[in-house]
Parts: C-alpha cells; sequence; structure tokens
C-alpha cells in the first residue's frame, strides 16, 4: 500500500481548487494574450483529467473502485477535451467567443465561470481519493461490486456513448453540407434534440453513484459522508448549466431564429396589427414549418420515439419531458424581434 499524503484538507478541496485556478489562468493568459481559442475549451476538459489523476496518485489507496472512478473521469475528461480541440482546429475559432474576446472582463468571466464548472463537477472523484473517504489506515471500506457501483457504472456507459456518438454525428451530419434548413435527425439525434446535453448529464449522475459508495455502504465518519453527500452538487450543475446557462437557451432559440429567418427573410417584411400584434406573410418556402412539425415529433433532450412523443400533451412535455416554455420561439414576439434585427443588420429603414 503506498503512502497516503493530506494535502492542506482532507477532502481534497483545497489542492484541486489551486490546481484548477492555476491551469485556467495558464489558459487564460494563453487565450487572452495571443487571441487563441484553441486552448479554451481543451483547457477545462484537461482539468478534470488532472484533478483525477493526481487525487488518485496521492491519495495512496488503489482499491478498485478508487481506480475505475478515477480512470472513466480520464476517460470523459479526454474523450472531451481531445474532441473539443479537433473541433477547434476544423473551424479555425469558436464564434461563442466573438462578442468577448477582445472585452478583458467579459473574457475573464467565461474563464471565472470554468474554474467554477470544472472544480464542483470534478468533486465526487476528488473526495473518493481524499484521506477522509479512502484512507488505507481505516477498515471498512465496501468492497466493489456494490449496487450503486454497478448502477453508476452503466450510468457512466450510457451517458458517454450519447455524448460521444451524438458529437461525432452531429458533426459528420455538418460536415456532409446538408441541404438548407435541414436539422440532424440521423442516429441518436432521430430521438432528442440535443443528445450529447442527456450524455453529459448521465455520465456525472453515473460518477456521483458510483463515488457514493463508501457512504451507503461503508463505515465512514459522519463528515465524511456529508461530503460525499454534498457532491451531487457535481449532477446538479451539470444540469443547471445544460438545461438553463450554456445549453438548452444558447441553442433552442437561436437554431429556431435561424430557420424562422429562412422562410420570412427581412426583405419580406411581417405586418403588425393594432390589437394582433405580429402578423406573418405568406412564407417564402416550407423550412420553418417544417422545422416546427419536428419540434413537436422529437423530444428536447430526454430521448423519446418521434411517434411516441407526437402524441404527448403539451403538459407532459413542458414538465417531465423538460420542454419548458423559456426555449420555445414565439412567432409574434420573438420573430418579429428577429426580424427587426436583420433588417437592422441589412442596413433597412
Amino acid at each position: 500500500m503506498s503512502p497516503t499524503y493530506q494535502i492542506i484538507d482532507q477532502y481534497n478541496l483545497t489542492i484541486s481548487f489551486l490546481i484548477t485556478l492555476a491551469w485556467q489562468m495558464l489558459g487564460f493568459a494563453i487565450a487572452w494574450t495571443f487571441k487563441f481559442d484553441k486552448v479554451t475549451d481543451f483547457t477545462g476538459g484537461s482539468n478534470f483529467f488532472i484533478l483525477a489523476l493526481i487525487t488518485l496518485t496521492t491519495g495512496g489507496t488503489y482499491t478498485a473502485r478508487n481506480i475505475v472512478a478515477s480512470v472513466l473521469m480520464m476517460i470523459w475528461a479526454a474523450r472531451l477535451a481531445g474532441f473539443l480541440l479537433f473541433r477547434v482546429l476544423k473551424t479555425g475559432s469558436d464564434t461563442r467567443f466573438d462578442d468577448i474576446r477582445n472585452h478583458f472582463f467579459k473574457f475573464a468571466g467565461f474563464w471565472v465561470g470554468q474554474i467554477v464548472w470544472v472544480w464542483t463537477v470534478s468533486l465526487p472523484v476528488v473526495i473518493l481519493n481524499s484521506p477522509a473517504v479512502s484512507s488505507p489506515f481505516r477498515s471498512g471500506d465496501p468492497s466493489f461490486g456494490k449496487a450503486t457501483d454497478i448502477i453508476g457504472i452503466i450510468l457512466f456507459a450510457i451517458g458517454l456513448f450519447w455524448e460521444a456518438v451524438g458529437d461525432i454525428q452531429k458533426y459528420m451530419f455538418k460536415s456532409s453540407k446538408p441541404p438548407r434548413g435541414q436539422p440532424c435527425t440521423k442516429g441518436l439525434w432521430y430521438f432528442s434534440r440535443h443528445p450529447p446535453y442527456f450524455g453529459e448529464i448521465t455520465v456525472h449522475w453515473g460518477l456521483w453513484l458510483l463515488c457514493l459508495t463508501p457512504t451507503t455502504n461503508g463505515l465512514l465518519p459522519k463528515s465524511a459522508k456529508s461530503a460525499q453527500y454534498a457532491a451531487i452538487l457535481s449532477p446538479l450543475l451539470t444540469m443547471v448549466l445544460l438545461l438553463f446557462a450554456s445549453g438548452l437557451p444558447t441553442a433552442e432559440k437561436p437554431t429556431a431564429k435561424k430557420y424562422f429567418l429562412m422562410s420570412y427573410p427581412s426583405s419580406s417584411h411581417p405586418s403588425s396589427g393594432s390589437e394582433n400584434g405580429f402578423s406573418l406573410p405568406e412564407a417564402e418556402n416550407d423550412i420553418w414549418s417544417n422545422y416546427k412539425s419536428y419540434l413537436k415529433r422529437t423530444s428536447i433532450i430526454i430521448p423519446c420515439p418521434p411517434s411516441v412523443y407526437a402524441r404527448f400533451p403539451e403538459w407532459l412535455k413542458r414538465s417531465v419531458l423538460l420542454d419548458l416554455p423559456i426555449f420555445r420561439f414565439d412567432e409574434r414576439t420573438d420573430g418579429r424581434d428577429a426580424w427587426e434585427e436583420e433588417r437592422k443588420k441589412s442596413g433597412g429603414a
């Protein structure tokens, strides 16, 4: 058994934060100085790999659970960092940063958010590998293969499949130069409008459950159990970010706006009524109506066969299946604003 090391605190919280801070500050310095997008997402993904590796090797407890959880985190991180680096190398830049790349505080704000994201989402593995949870000098660590271990690994595998395969399928779809106005419905995208988001959420619920086994089946002190339960912030933050921040809100309405303007470009001015507000003229093509049909039959995030999803009542779609009103593109309000914005860009009166 290798010796274990307590670095600053017994839960690895401080050292993991300091490592994350240093790694992200290095990435920010490069990205800001050279206006270089190619390190941004790679710095985020690789940070998870570094934290899992360091906390495992300094923890001194190479049990099956610690090794499996750490390796799974490193596999997920390597896949994420590698794919995002490959994608930005192909595209040359990341359009998400076009409006903030030259604004120091706005750009720095993104990196602060990335620090919080990496540190929080890493908590299950970081705490599992800590002396407080996996000390080699304490007996009672449950043997590997408990129900939480198995379910956690299964969830992780399902999530990694949906995330990785979804990313590849979407990249191949875009590379094939599909017809104008055609959303991706290939492979996993047939069952969900955002399979990688579903996959990432599932990955982190699986990792948390796997890492939780010493608390549910072991003989940990109360403080260590509290720390492991608190690590639920990892999957919860992932859900919050993807559902309400950097995920669905930045994808759903902007995508709908794009298809709307394909059918109602700024050259065809929708009329306004004093009471009815925004009134659409005759569409120039079927792109928008086809996209609305696609929305009605395709689940927003939780995979579901379109033939089944289309039959669900609206209340079920909005509540259980998370197709919330905040993601909906309203033709009369959002459509009017989109058209006005395009008119101004094109130099209209």
